[in-house]
Protein backbone atom coordinates (compact mmCIF):
# COMPACT_ATOMS: atom_id res chain seq x y z
CA UNK A 1 0.00 0.00 0.00
CA UNK A 2 1.30 3.55 -1.00
CA UNK A 3 0.73 6.33 0.90
CA UNK A 4 -0.07 9.66 -0.99
CA UNK A 5 -0.01 13.21 0.17
CA UNK A 6 -1.37 15.89 -2.12
CA UNK A 7 -0.28 19.30 -0.99
CA UNK A 8 -1.04 22.90 -2.54
CA UNK A 9 -1.27 26.78 -0.71
CA UNK A 10 -4.61 26.45 0.84
CA UNK A 11 -6.00 22.95 1.02
CA UNK A 12 -9.27 24.16 -0.41
CA UNK A 13 -9.18 23.23 -3.75
CA UNK A 14 -7.35 21.03 -5.78
CA UNK A 15 -5.40 19.25 -2.95
CA UNK A 16 -8.56 18.06 -1.08
CA UNK A 17 -10.40 17.51 -5.01
CA UNK A 18 -6.93 15.17 -5.23
CA UNK A 19 -7.19 13.51 -2.00
CA UNK A 20 -11.37 12.67 -2.67
CA UNK A 21 -10.40 11.62 -6.50
CA UNK A 22 -7.92 9.06 -5.24
CA UNK A 23 -9.76 7.81 -2.59
CA UNK A 24 -12.49 6.63 -5.02
CA UNK A 25 -9.96 5.29 -7.66
CA UNK A 26 -7.81 3.26 -4.87
CA UNK A 27 -10.73 1.95 -3.22
CA UNK A 28 -8.49 1.29 -0.08
CA UNK A 29 -5.82 -0.41 -1.71
CA UNK A 30 -3.72 3.03 -1.68
CA UNK A 31 -4.00 6.08 1.32
CA UNK A 32 -3.98 9.60 0.49
CA UNK A 33 -3.98 12.89 2.88
CA UNK A 34 -3.95 16.50 1.65
CA UNK A 35 -2.70 19.76 3.50
CA UNK A 36 -1.38 23.33 2.76
CA UNK A 37 0.99 25.44 3.70
CA UNK A 38 -0.98 28.27 4.20
CA UNK A 39 -4.84 26.44 4.88
CA UNK A 40 -8.08 28.45 4.37
CA UNK A 41 -11.08 28.05 6.52
CA UNK A 42 -13.25 26.10 4.55
CA UNK A 43 -13.30 24.51 0.80
CA UNK A 44 -14.40 26.73 -1.96
CA UNK A 45 -17.84 26.72 -2.31
CA UNK A 46 -17.53 25.89 -6.27
CA UNK A 47 -15.18 23.01 -5.48
CA UNK A 48 -17.91 21.71 -3.21
CA UNK A 49 -20.39 22.15 -5.67
CA UNK A 50 -18.36 20.17 -8.28
CA UNK A 51 -17.43 17.33 -6.39
CA UNK A 52 -20.72 17.01 -4.93
CA UNK A 53 -21.22 16.33 -8.98
CA UNK A 54 -19.40 13.42 -8.82
CA UNK A 55 -20.82 12.13 -5.75
CA UNK A 56 -18.44 13.05 -3.77
CA UNK A 57 -19.03 15.25 -0.51
CA UNK A 58 -15.88 17.42 0.59
CA UNK A 59 -18.11 20.14 2.15
CA UNK A 60 -17.31 18.87 5.50
CA UNK A 61 -13.21 18.23 5.13
CA UNK A 62 -11.55 21.17 7.29
CA UNK A 63 -8.42 22.32 5.50
CA UNK A 64 -5.52 21.17 7.31
CA UNK A 65 -1.86 22.84 8.02
CA UNK A 66 1.05 20.18 6.26
CA UNK A 67 2.95 19.42 9.17
CA UNK A 68 6.47 17.11 9.35
CA UNK A 69 4.45 14.41 10.52
CA UNK A 70 1.93 14.08 7.25
CA UNK A 71 5.07 15.06 5.17
CA UNK A 72 7.19 11.66 6.97
CA UNK A 73 3.58 9.48 6.34
CA UNK A 74 4.17 9.98 3.16
CA UNK A 75 5.62 7.52 0.32
CA UNK A 76 4.82 10.63 -2.66
CA UNK A 77 4.04 13.78 -1.97
CA UNK A 78 2.31 15.72 -5.33
CA UNK A 79 2.41 19.55 -4.89
CA UNK A 80 0.71 21.83 -6.42
CA UNK A 81 1.06 25.55 -6.64
CA UNK A 82 2.81 25.69 -3.59
CA UNK A 83 6.48 26.84 -5.13
CA UNK A 84 9.01 27.60 -2.53
CA UNK A 85 6.78 26.68 0.60
CA UNK A 86 6.19 22.99 -0.11
CA UNK A 87 8.15 20.77 1.46
CA UNK A 88 11.25 18.97 0.86
CA UNK A 89 12.07 15.55 2.67
CA UNK A 90 14.69 13.78 1.65
CA UNK A 91 13.95 10.22 0.51
CA UNK A 92 10.31 10.95 -0.80
CA UNK A 93 9.22 10.64 -4.29
CA UNK A 94 7.72 14.18 -5.53
CA UNK A 95 5.35 14.91 -8.45
CA UNK A 96 4.49 18.10 -9.46
CA UNK A 97 1.11 18.98 -10.69
CA UNK A 98 0.87 22.31 -12.73
CA UNK A 99 -3.05 23.18 -11.72
CA UNK A 100 -4.58 26.44 -11.92
CA UNK A 101 -6.39 27.41 -8.54
CA UNK A 102 -10.03 26.75 -8.26
CA UNK A 103 -10.65 29.25 -5.66
CA UNK A 104 -13.42 31.96 -7.32
CA UNK A 105 -13.16 30.40 -11.24
CA UNK A 106 -16.27 29.71 -12.75
CA UNK A 107 -17.50 26.33 -12.26
CA UNK A 108 -17.24 25.01 -15.78
CA UNK A 109 -13.82 25.57 -15.10
CA UNK A 110 -13.83 23.83 -11.73
CA UNK A 111 -14.87 20.94 -13.72
CA UNK A 112 -11.88 20.83 -16.29
CA UNK A 113 -9.74 21.12 -13.35
CA UNK A 114 -11.51 18.09 -11.23
CA UNK A 115 -11.54 16.31 -15.08
CA UNK A 116 -7.53 17.08 -15.05
CA UNK A 117 -7.18 16.02 -11.99
CA UNK A 118 -9.33 12.83 -12.26
CA UNK A 119 -7.37 11.93 -15.05
CA UNK A 120 -3.86 12.27 -13.34
CA UNK A 121 -5.15 10.23 -10.33
CA UNK A 122 -6.52 7.68 -12.37
CA UNK A 123 -3.24 7.01 -14.02
CA UNK A 124 -1.30 7.17 -10.47
CA UNK A 125 -3.13 4.46 -9.09
CA UNK A 126 -2.65 2.53 -12.26
CA UNK A 127 1.19 3.24 -11.67
CA UNK A 128 0.72 2.24 -7.89
CA UNK A 129 -1.44 -0.68 -8.23
CA UNK A 130 1.60 -1.91 -11.06
CA UNK A 131 4.36 -1.70 -7.90
CA UNK A 132 2.23 -3.45 -5.90
CA UNK A 133 1.86 -6.53 -8.14
CA UNK A 134 5.53 -6.04 -8.61
CA UNK A 135 6.15 -6.87 -4.94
Amino acid sequence: MSRVLFVCLHNAGRSQMSQALFARSAAGRHEARSAGTDPAQRVHPNVVTVMKEEGIDVGSHVPQRLTDDLGRWADIVITMGCGESCPVIPGKRYIDWDLRDPRDLPLDEVRQIKDDIDGRVTELVKELDRALLRG
